[in-house]
């Protein structure tokens, strides 16, 4: 019935749009004009009626891949930790109190990105074939940030492995310069690119 319904709304959606000859882009609820991308996401959830990890009874399940033909498959995500310039000359200098902190971060994002499964409860594990981690300073921003890329051969998208590598990594920063600033903090945790699978390449910003 959900299914339906929604595919209803769209249906009449479009046809109003249509009718005044011109396209009619969704907003987010602050105004601002949702990307194309992320409008047809939207619009392909509302036709399926749920998400993938709900089943019809809306009960969280884990989504059966083994149809699923095994692809190459890479997803790449960034963010940054943004700190005192105090703080980034401490850490690109080498003095930190625990020492080598992007050394660390970089080992923690390894490892996070290889135990994903454990951390997110519906995420498959997967055998990942490749994890890099680099970060880089600005000084403009002072901050440092993180960009991951994570590939394996498996039946699904290693998009999650990418994301929590990055957030652990920000987060091993954090805890190793927390001592000397406090008010650090995490941003734009992001997916930017992905490919293979059915559902094809995605890029973002």
């Amino acid at each position: 019935m959900l299914r339906s319904v929604a595919k209803r709304e769209v249906q009449t959606e479009g046809v109003a749009v249509a009718r005044a000859g011109h396209t009619k882009r969704k907003t987010s609820s602050d105004g601002e004009r949702l990307p194309a991308q992320r409008q047809r996401a939207i619009a392909v959830a509302a036709t399926r009626g749920h998400f993938t990890h709900f089943d019809d009874a809306g009960q969280a399940h884990m989504v059966d891949v083994g149809s699923k033909e095994v692809t190459r498959r890479v997803a790449r995500a960034a963010g940054r930790i943004v700190m005192q310039p105090a703080t980034l000359a401490l850490i690109v200098g080498g003095s930190a109190k625990k020492g080598d902190v992007l050394g660390v971060a970089r080992i923690a994002a390894i490892q996070a990105a290889k135990r994903t499964a454990e951390l997110i409860p519906l995420c498959h594990p997967l055998p990942l074939t490749r994890v890099t981690v680099e970060f880089a300073p600005d000084s403009a921003a002072n901050a440092i940030a993180i960009d991951v890329t994570a590939e394996t051969l498996a039946r699904t998208g290693v998009e999650m492995e990418a994301l929590t590598a990055v957030a652990v990594g920000l987060l091993t920063v954090y805890d190793m310069c927390k001592s000397a600033d406090r008010a650090m903090r995490i941003e734009n945790v992001r997916l930017l690119a992905k490919s293979g699978g059915k559902s094809g390449t995605f890029t973002g910003t």
